[in-house]
């Protein structure tokens, strides 16, 4: 039987606990750091636009958030950090956070998506290589960065770059 998790926007009470889980599901700090920037940067964050899974008692146990990149002169979005609280993972969390997300962005002006992640999880929403596309970035072309139309829209072709490198 699958879990129904509960999705929302993040609230400021949000923020201490999605930098714990960053932590912990990467078990690191660099990710951790890279929340924090996006967070900083106005070209790169876009309110509302932070998506977090509760367990049943109101908890955050997982989120993901959309931030603008541009491919050439276009604005796009970015779809990441997707962290899930270790004890949660490979239970249907991130998923649930993922479509969240990309529910909300096909109602967004920007024409497409792009994640730089793990090339078997993301395709499960619709995301293909972004050479596909004809996007490319100098350090990421390769299977791990993908993308995905938004709506009917066409995505755009050109060169990657991310306000925010983290």
């Amino acid at each position: 039987m699958s879990i129904i998790w509960n999705t929302r926007v993040e609230t400021p009470s949000d923020i201490e606990p999605l930098r714990d889980i960053t932590r912990d599901a990467f078990g690191r700090e660099y990710e951790v750091t890279f929340l924090d920037d996006l967070r900083a940067d106005p070209v790169a964050w876009i309110p509302g636009l932070s998506f977090v899974v509760t367990a049943p008692d109101g908890k955050p146990i997982a989120y993901t958030l959309l931030t603008r990149c541009h491919v050439g002169d276009v604005p796009v979005l970015s779809l990441g950090p997707v962290a899930v609280l270790p004890a949660y993972q490979g239970q249907g969390a991130g998923g649930a956070a993922v479509r969240a997300a990309l529910t909300t962005a096909r109602d967004r002006p920007e024409p497409a998506a792009i994640v730089l992640g793990h090339a078997e999880y993301y395709p499960r929403f619709g995301f293909r290589q972004a050479t596909e596309f004809g996007i490319h970035h100098p350090q990421y072309d390769g299977p791990n960065l993908m993308a995905i139309a938004l709506g009917n829209q066409a995505v755009p072709a050109g060169a990657l770059t991310y306000p925010v490198t983290g």
